[in-house]
């Protein structure tokens, strides 16, 4: 989680919310790094957890990321949700709940919905405190 958090902070001084994510292979190296980058390209696509599973697929030259784990620095929306079911990653790890647009047990269930071809196992809440609070940060330096 720390290497997402740090991910996240190349978002600072920027208009994009900081959040940060990584694809960690079966034996733990990273082999996926994004963070979002939606206001900075003008893609609605490109938030943290797409763009890191992009480069995971580029680094493993195809589109199963079978034995990795993502880790996230805030749950996920519906649409990074989607991708990690469709990417087969195994498993997710996310720091501070999205009460407003989460995925993954906020709002929706998408990755654990058992209508899906593939469920990874989660892993939440963890160094929530820490995402959460640049998350706060953010927005109170935003909304200023």
């Amino acid at each position: 989680m720390e290497l997402a958090l740090a991910e996240a902070e190349k978002a600072r001084g920027t208009a994009d919310v900081p959040i940060g994510a990584v694809v960690v292979d079966a034996d733990g190296q990273v082999i996926g790094r994004g963070h979002n980058e939606r206001e900075a390209t003008g893609d609605p696509t490109a938030h943290a957890e797409v763009l890191a599973i992009r480069d995971a697929a580029r680094q493993v030259g195809e589109w199963r990321l079978t034995g990795c784990t993502l880790v996230v620095t805030l749950e996920p929306c519906t649409m990074c949700a989607g991708a990690i079911v469709l990417a087969r990653l195994d498993r997710l790890v996310f720091g501070a709940y999205d009460e407003k647009a989460g995925a993954v047990g906020s709002l929706w269930d998408i990755v654990r919905d058992r209508r899906l071809n593939h469920r990874p196992e989660v892993v939440s809440g963890v160094m929530a405190d820490e995402a959460g609070a640049r998350l706060r940060d953010f927005f109170i330096g935003h909304r200023s």
